[in-house]
């Protein structure tokens, strides 16, 4: 997809940098070399995918990644459903459709593998990832809080 010089194409080895460039900017908590190992993860799934924006000098400035899923996806009716795991655009390009365009990519490569719905999360705190997904056209389904016990 092509959009007024803008580019979506898939993750592959050559942008394995510039992405987890990226990744690092939306989970600085996560060290450059996980996200670098996941990114070969990534590439060796079939299950897996991403797909970054390139700009008119062939830089990535906004990333999607995505995932196929066959466990049970809250809120979701169907199997398998695309799952986006992460999406982040840069703070410059920014309120250009990017996002928009990004999850259109995924959705797309969603039908492709025979999934009817596209899911996906938000912390709770999170009020702008939420605010995107809205914009975007997720509905939210469910609200959830975890819980863990000790066994030892």
């Amino acid at each position: 997809m092509t959009k007024a010089g803008w580019r979506i194409v898939p993750l592959d080895e050559t942008l394995l940098a510039q992405w987890a460039t990226l990744r690092q900017q939306l989970w600085p908590h996560h060290k450059m070399a996980a996200h670098q190992q996941e990114g070969a993860e990534l590439l060796a799934a079939a299950h897996l995918n991403a797909f970054l924006v390139l700009d008119e000098q062939s830089q990535a400035v906004a990333f999607a990644d995505a995932a196929l899923r066959h466990d049970y996806v809250n809120g979701c009716e169907s199997s398998p459903v695309v799952y986006l795991e992460g999406i982040y655009v840069q703070p410059a390009s920014r309120r250009r459709g990017l996002a928009q365009a990004l999850i259109a990519r995924v959705a797309q490569w969603g039908r492709e593998l025979g999934c009817r719905e596209l899911a996906s999360d938000a912390a709770i705190d999170n009020l702008a990832s939420q605010q995107l997904h809205q914009r975007l056209g997720f509905a939210e389904t469910e609200r959830v809080v975890f819980f863990k016990k000790a066994l030892g």
